[in-house]
């Protein structure tokens, strides 16, 4: 900045001399000429030694006050050419008001003021000395400005307490009005910010990371702090800094994300996606394989003990805990039950388990177990210290497994609400990160992260909760549309995806939870990965149209729908499954009695439904062929282009079928 401000100080320091000379030729209005003298003389001195600092000038007020100031020096100079004119007839045809001078004067003065306040307010800490700077006279008409480059300057040369201060004032401000944050960053507060992020205390790097996320309140603005290296500065803080300061860096991360969605992928490059997963996994499950960072105190186990476990799932000995109870590595013999099995107390345990194992040797380059030859046959196990050869009988074989977190000294000694507040920042960074990008959905399910997120379902605090829900929602949303991360993550057979599945639906069965709506929202996304046979899914969503609350009714009914829809292969399957649940009563009440968000809803299904089942006696005996055709004559319904293309179709159906005999079931 020091040759910019030089360069920018040319024109003014010269502007400056000439109007003290031309001051000493005046013929006319002298004692007037040597006042204006006298102050540019001061003014220049300034300038000068503004050109002198040896430290940079702030560079947004710098460029704002040299610039009037040179305005304020280009009409002094020419008010100060006109007293030069000699003659009477020169002096006669150049009138020069005299409120003139006292205008140029109080201009000056300002000029000066201003200049002073720039040279103060760029000072280092230690020259300073805490003085108050007040308000250049060049924000008197906008003081909050003056407020943000004070604030501004000591986050670039401010002790680091102050530049807390600084941090924190600019973190009120930016919450108060989106005008000032828009001028936080116009006036270039985004790069000290990162800079007090990755260099400050505790307490300093958490305002300025909370002043960034509250600074990202649109594209433009969050597209400004890309440029200016945020990604790579939230990275590093993830992977090295206080544990409080994360889980603000984390929560800034969904906020610039939800702001601005297509700096998704760029997060993604720069690791955001691996080291928020770390820290949802850290504590939550006990091994994260894929993303751990080696520990200098490995756990033992016996790979080869869980691979003959998991292809002996007939041979289970209840009276001996699973091998990774408790986290201590067990007998070569241990077994890890069935992970769904409904006889064990810690199921949550015995699917994490398992998962793991299962993941250990499915990784690429190493053998795997083909059951469908051989249930009694062994993987390979190849270990860094033997060679790897076929087992028929369980062998020891000790591998190291790294634990999450091990990359981040102490942290396991936090403080529980620093911990849960750091998962509740981490899965809400998730799921704004996940929300319908395809390839972060397929980094987060490949990961450990669909188990977390079943644990924290389970057992977390409300927010870890919520967060966690929401980010499933996010990711199921985006397999309903992406068949190949449907087929990857959700697999019918994935411990992990049943683990996930379970969850959802306890919280569907319990009915009472805030987590309701996205829980339902994602069991319909997933409507295509359920087999005909896992009925258990389709009651619990059927009684939910049933609810007082028509926000839970309708998303229940746009859930179903994905059951009974021409796009899922089961649909006929579904449909009798809700059908046999009581489901036609429901959208028969629906259809005629809600407001009209759950209307549609309901008689979308209801139409699906009569398309797929039309000889259903339950059907005729719900009288659903009376409820379409009543539909049928009302207008806004029709209007629904859905309803306007299916509820034709459906009466037709129902009527060919119910007009051989249906009817007599009225």
């Amino acid at each position: 900045m020091t040759d910019l401000v030089k360069q920018i100080l040319v024109k003014p320091i010269q502007l400056a001399d000439q109007v003290t000379k031309a001051a000493d030729d005046a013929h006319s209005f002298k004692q007037e000429c040597a006042e204006l003298k006298s102050k540019t003389e001061k003014l220049a001195a300034l300038l000068r030694q503004a050109a002198r600092a040896s430290n940079d000038l702030y560079e947004r007020p710098t460029r704002r006050i040299i610039d009037d100031t040179e305005q304020v020096l280009d009409k002094a100079l020419a008010l100060v050419f006109k007293c030069r004119a000699n003659g009477i007839m020169k002096r006669v045809f150049t009138i020069i008001p005299a409120a003139a001078f006292k205008k140029m004067s109080a201009h000056l003065g300002n000029s000066i003021g201003d200049v002073s306040w720039l040279l103060r307010v760029s000072a280092s800490a230690g020259d300073r000395d805490d003085e108050y700077l007040g308000l250049p006279p060049i924000a008197a008409n906008e003081p909050i400005l003056g407020l943000i480059w004070e604030q501004i300057a000591t986050l670039h040369t401010g002790s680091l307490e102050n530049r807390s201060d600084a941090a924190a004032s600019l973190v009120s401000l930016a919450r108060d009005n989106d005008r000032y944050g828009k001028l936080i960053i116009e006036e270039g507060g985004v790069v000290p910010l990162l800079k007090l992020v990755k260099e400050g205390k505790l307490e300093g790097q958490e305002n300025a990371a909370r002043a960034i996320g509250l600074l990202s309140r649109d594209p433009e603005s969050v597209e400004h702090m890309m440029h200016a290296g945020v990604c790579s500065v939230f990275a590093k803080i993830l992977k090295e800094g206080h544990m409080k300061v994360q889980a603000m860096v984390a929560w800034a991360v969904s906020e610039l994300v939800a702001h601005h969605p297509k700096c998704q992928d760029l997060f993604a490059q720069n690791n955001i996606i691996r080291l928020l997963v770390s820290h949802l996994a850290f504590e939550t499950i006990q091994e994260h394989s894929k993303y751990a960072v080696t520990s200098n105190k490995p756990v033992s186990m016996s790979i080869h003990s869980v691979l003959m476990a998991s292809n002996h799932p007939n041979h289970h000995d209840n009276s001996r805990p699973p091998a990774l109870n408790n986290h201590q590595p067990n007998e070569d013999e241990s077994q890890i039950p069935h992970p769904l099995s409904r006889q064990q107390p810690n199921q949550m345990h015995n699917v994490i388990t398992n998962t793991m194992a299962a993941r250990k040797v499915s990784k690429p380059h190493q053998p795997q177990a083909n059951n469908a030859n051989n249930s009694h046959q062994t993987n390979q196990v190849k270990s860094s210290k033997q060679d790897h050869h076929q087992q028929q009988q369980p062998h020891h074989h000790p591998q190291h497994i790294s634990l999450a977190g091990g990359s981040i000294k102490g942290r396991e000694f936090e403080d529980p609400a620093t911990k849960d507040n750091m998962k509740a920042m981490a899965a809400k960074a998730l799921w704004h990160l996940a929300k319908g990008n395809s390839a972060i959905c397929r980094s987060i399910t490949e990961s450990r992260a669909l188990l977390c997120f079943a644990v924290l379902l389970e057992k977390g605090p409300d927010e870890v909760r919520y967060n966690s829900a929401m980010a499933l929602m996010e990711i199921a949303a985006v397999a309903e549309q992406d068949a190949e991360l449907r087929r990857s993550a959700f697999k019918p057979n994935s411990p992990a995806a049943k683990a996930v599945f379970d969850q959802l639906l306890s919280i569907v069965e319990k009915a009472d939870s805030d987590l309701l709506v996205p829980c339902v929202q994602a069991m319909g996304n997933l409507a295509r990965t359920f087999r005909a046979t896992e009925t258990r899914i389709i009651g619990p969503l059927v009684r939910l149209l049933d609810e007082k609350e028509g926000d839970i009714s309708r998303e229940a009914a746009i859930a179903l729908t994905k059951f009974a829809c021409d796009e899922n292969y089961l649909n006929v399957d579904h449909s009798k499954a809700i059908i046999d649940e009581g489901g036609a009563k429901h959208l028969v009440q629906l259809v005629y009695f809600s407001e009209q968000i759950v209307q549609i809803p309901a008689l979308v299904l209801l139409s699906y439904i009569a398309l797929n089942v039309p000889d259903s006696e339950a059907l005729a005996q719900a009288e659903v062929l009376t409820v379409l055709e009543w539909a049928s004559k009302q207008g806004y319904m029709m209007q629904d282009p859905i309803v306007d293309t299916l509820l034709p179709e459906a009466k037709g159906r129902l009527e060919l079928y119910q007009s051989r005999g249906s009817r007599g079931f009225h």
